[in-house]
């Protein structure tokens, strides 16, 4: 349940009603912005009598979640979220580049990169220590000597490093070390993990899993969200179709879809979407245009020795050209900035 409350409702009274429904054994979640206050109601409200509160002279109105999501949901917050790492900002105007290795593999393969990508603009480095491979005979990262290889790599730059977290009993050396800790898809529905995480206060950036709805992604961040991490950063990184020529399907729409029915960042990996690196440019001009709030790119320096996902990195000069070109998209007013306005 929402409770919309009236423009320039005193706070006291908001503060009245608020401790009212929570002796109906309700929680109570007061979001303000300029002109609005929201008062979004988690719990059995079924008991809770709708006609009793409209009848408060400060409600403007009430309304029924039907989505099983209630903190994502952006009738709970209706202006953008923006998740502040290190001053800089995932959401809102600004567009947030992560780009690096799909693995760690040396000191001067991730600080070569990690100098590469912040001259050509990027805000985050991204880098594989544990590697989650279809295969256990596969590459699986180099592990905690790959966070450390990270850590060198940020102080070289001063870089925010994001990796991927694989269970639970790493959480404390993650939250130590990581400035962004990333779910993989495979991990997605890994409910015990995300509730983990959620008793951090660390962002994370949450993947949409290789066959998981819009649904199912908002209602695995509603899992961190609910244990009381609000700094949840999405990612669409394409799902698995009968299409087999890329390596997923990149579904652009949803990230419109997502801006419509939540208030949470979203960003695209183009390169895990396609798996080719010629594809990676076009789909990441495509996911600004359509209004995406940041992209993960795989960059590499040497992609053909690569360890792991040669074949969908780019070249850090290549990296460079296509950060001139998003910077041109976006100062050509293409890219779709959402607000209360326009979803």
């Amino acid at each position: 349940m929402v409770i919309i409350m009236k423009p320039h409702a005193p706070k006291e009274e908001i503060l009245v009603l608020k401790h009212r429904l929570e002796k109906e054994n309700v929680q109570v979640n007061v979001s303000e912005g300029q002109d609005y206050c929201v008062l979004g109601l988690i719990g059995d409200t079924s008991k809770i009598e709708t006609t009793k509160i409209q009848a408060n002279v400060y409600v403007e109105d009430v309304h029924k979640v039907q989505q099983n999501y209630k903190l994502a949901n952006r009738l709970f917050h209706p202006d953008n979220s923006v998740v502040n790492i290190d001053g800089r900002k995932v959401g809102g105007n600004e567009l947030a580049i992560i780009a690096g290795p799909c693995s760690v593999e040396s000191e001067e393969q991730i600080v070569e990169i990690a100098k590469d990508v912040k001259k050509s603009g990027a805000k985050f480095l991204r880098g594989g220590a544990f590697k989650p491979r279809t295969s256990p005979y596969s590459f699986q990262g180099l592990r905690t000597e790959g966070l450390e290889l990270l850590k060198i790599a940020r102080q070289e730059t001063g870089l925010p490093i994001v990796t991927e977290i694989m269970s639970a009993n790493m959480i404390e050396k993650f939250v130590e070390d990581v400035d962004v800790i990333q779910v993989g898809a495979r991990n997605m529905q890994n409910f015990e993990l995300l509730k983990e995480l959620g008793k951090t206060k660390k962002p994370i950036l949450l993947k949409r899993g290789l066959s998981a709805t819009i649904e199912e992604l908002l209602m695995s961040a509603e899992y961190i969200m609910s244990e009381g991490n609000e700094n949840v950063i999405l990612c669409e990184r394409g799902i698995r179709t009968f299409e087999n020529y890329t390596r997923n399907t990149l579904d652009l729409s949803a990230i419109p879809a997502i801006k419509k029915l939540s208030h949470l960042p979203i960003i695209v990996d183009p390169s895990h979407a396609a798996g080719l690196w010629w594809m990676v440019e076009p789909l990441a001009k495509a996911a600004v245009a359509v209004g995406a709030d940041g992209l993960i790119i795989e960059v590499h320096n040497d992609p053909q020795n690569a360890l792991c996902d040669g074949q969908q990195s780019i070249t850090p000069n290549r990296f460079d050209n296509l950060m001139g070109d998003l910077n041109k998209l976006v100062e050509s007013g293409i890219r779709q900035v959402y607000s209360t306005a326009n979803v």
